[in-house]
């Protein structure tokens, strides 16, 4: 329910028992929450009169404090009291509304005579509700018209113990009632394979469970290989039907490496709230990127991308996964995903099922996010070969990811996953890039501020956001502010005690980084063999010296006046 540019929230049941909701109020102008007092009260019928909201029926908990059989009146006005910030809004939003009215209605129009009720003390009032008789007429035009609802509800499950309402009956269209066996089918299906999604969300998302402990990285993985490949396959559905670049709006929160750090992403959802909806979570009004590099390393990639994948599904349009360079086969069954799977997930190492149905979702996922036609989101850079976004939608999927590259198709997904920037703002063009190339193909390389410039000056954007290299502070600012890093798994590989960080862009345009740093309990990572550390070694964090050059100056003469401004770090 809205009034103005605040929703309001009413009442409601959390996921525990006995868990009620407060009344809280949303401001969509600041994309804040503002909670207020307990409301013991659902499903519940509300309305909005001028600063009054008004209450009516519902279902109480045991310890009820909203009775349901009084008309219950809360004053926006006495709420608000003390918060100047969202009451001068409320004012105004009344104001405007008055004035509006007043010029919209005619001087011989007649007076509404409906009462209107204030209250005398307090932001809370009850009045007695008296049944009111009404007349059966079917006559009176369209308002009263009979009609047949679109849907009927039916029974599925009687037993009332520990369910909600939700979990007893299927909502089933009219037409649906005619195909009697199809309709039993459907309804018989346990409600497991439906919610499945809910049910791995409130398993893994527990943020405090996993702050501050020593995690056991051999411990078998909870959920079993069945429900992993269905929230693969339900996942994979979702993503074949977005685009290979995605177009998407601020405000948005963007990750950078993950790495199977699942530690580090729970403290960034402990500290700076949860996709979910409610007090500790933001999705309603926030979006969630993330740029790639979710498994390999890290010992906890499947708690990682199945919590994922179930956001995805829940939230299909609020949550992105783009793909880095580790979601990727070749790469992943060498740097421990798929020792990861074996071990964890009893995933048969002949047939290799759980691990292969990862890689098929992985050679679906997009390769960049455009965020408000201004900020381009990608894994690793442009290289030398990318030279407009339409070079990326005209990749088709599912993608392999071809290392010894022999055409420009070839080429470019390697420019995309694989390339970084120079070292600093002095260094132009395209040059060799050797810590990843250590053997010298020439098909991984560095690409330098001129580059950078000439990209975002061609495509009429602003601003490039990638990952994939982990920096010391957690992200760093490369071609004069027209390039951002950011990196969010805390000191990589165990070695180099690096922060970790995620953007925050938010609707005024601005971006906040909110920084983590290493804690007590180290990453614990999986094992390397030395001659394929030789072949593909870490790559080793970008250094702090570069800061004068990197963060010296963030208006560039080429970045078409569109511009990027940095809270202050507290």
């Amino acid at each position: 329910m809205f009034c103005g540019n605040f929703y309001i929230n009413i009442g409601g049941r959390g996921s525990s028992e006995g868990d009620n909701l407060p009344l809280e109020i949303y401001d969509t102008e600041t994309s804040e929450w503002h909670t207020f007092f307990n409301f013991r009260r659902f499903r519940q019928a509300c309305f909005v009169v001028d600063s009054s909201i008004f209450i009516q029926g519902g279902l109480e908990d045991e310890k009820s404090n909203s009775p349901t059989n009084i008309l219950q009146e809360f004053n926006l006005l006495d709420l608000f009291a003390n918060d100047n910030n969202i009451l001068t809004k409320l004012k105004n939003y009344i104001a405007d509304k008055k004035k509006l009215s007043s010029s919209n209605s005619s001087p011989n129009s007649s007076q509404s005579t409906t009462p209107t009720y204030s209250p005398n003390s307090g932001s809370e009032k009850s009045i007695p509700v008296k049944p009111v008789k009404t007349t059966n007429s079917l006559n009176k035009g369209n308002e009263n018209e009979l009609r047949f609802s679109k849907g009927a509800e039916v029974a599925v499950d009687n037993n009332l113990n520990n369910k909600d309402f939700g979990e007893l009956v299927r909502i089933v269209s009219l037409e649906k009632l005619t195909e009697r066996q199809d309709m039993i089918k459907m309804l018989r299906q346990p409600t497991n394979s439906i919610d499945l999604h809910e049910k791995v969300i409130n398993f893994l998302l527990r943020p405090k469970d996993w702050i501050g402990k020593n995690v056991d990285e051999k411990k078998l993985f909870e959920l079993n290989k069945d429900n992993i490949i269905e929230l693969i396959l339900r996942c994979q559905k979702i993503i074949e039907e977005q685009p290979m670049v995605l177009r998407i709006e601020a405000p948005i929160k963007i990750f950078g490496d993950i790495h199977g750090q699942y530690q580090d992403l729970m403290r960034f959802f402990d500290l700076f709230k949860t996709p979910t909806e409610g007090p500790n979570g933001d999705i309603e009004g926030t979006d969630y990127l993330f740029l790639g590099d979710y498994v390999d390393r890290g010992t906890h990639s499947l708690e990682t991308m199945c919590l994922l994948m179930a956001l995805k599904i829940k939230y299909p349009k609020q949550i992105h996964l783009l793909r880095g360079n580790h979601e990727d086969r070749w790469i992943n069954s060498v740097f421990g995903f798929q020792n990861e799977c074996i071990e964890r997930c009893k995933d048969d190492p002949d047939t290799l099922e759980v691990f292969n149905h990862f890689n098929d979702l992985f050679d679906r996922l997009p390769l960049a996010a455009i965020i408000n036609d201004t900020v381009i989101c990608l894994h690793g850079g442009i290289g030398s070969s990318l030279s407009s976004i339409q070079d990326i939608e005209k990749i088709k999927r599912p993608l392999e990811v071809i290392h010894e590259v022999t055409n420009i198709d070839q080429q470019l997904v390697v420019d995309i996953l694989w390339s970084d920037p120079t070292d600093n703002d002095s260094d132009m063009g395209i040059q060799p890039n050797v810590t990843r190339d250590p053997t010298g193909v020439g098909n991984i390389v560095k690409f330098g501020p001129d580059r950078v410039a000439e990209f975002l000056k061609n495509n009429n954007l602003g601003l490039i956001i990638r990952a994939h290299e982990c920096v010391m502070d957690g992200f760093e600012r490369f071609a004069m502010g027209q390039m951002m890093t950011v990196f969010s798994a805390t000191d990589y590989c165990g070695k180099h005690k690096n922060a970790g960080a995620i953007l925050y862009l938010t609707n005024k345009f601005e971006i906040k980084p909110y920084l983590i740093y290493p804690n007590d309990c180290p990453n614990n990572n999986w094992d390397y063999n030395e001659e394929t550390m030789k072949k593909r070694p870490a790559t080793p964090p970008r250094s702090r010296n570069n800061d004068s050059n990197n963060n010296s100056n963030n208006n560039s003469p080429n970045n078409n006046n569109r511009r990027t401004s940095f809270d202050k770090l507290n």
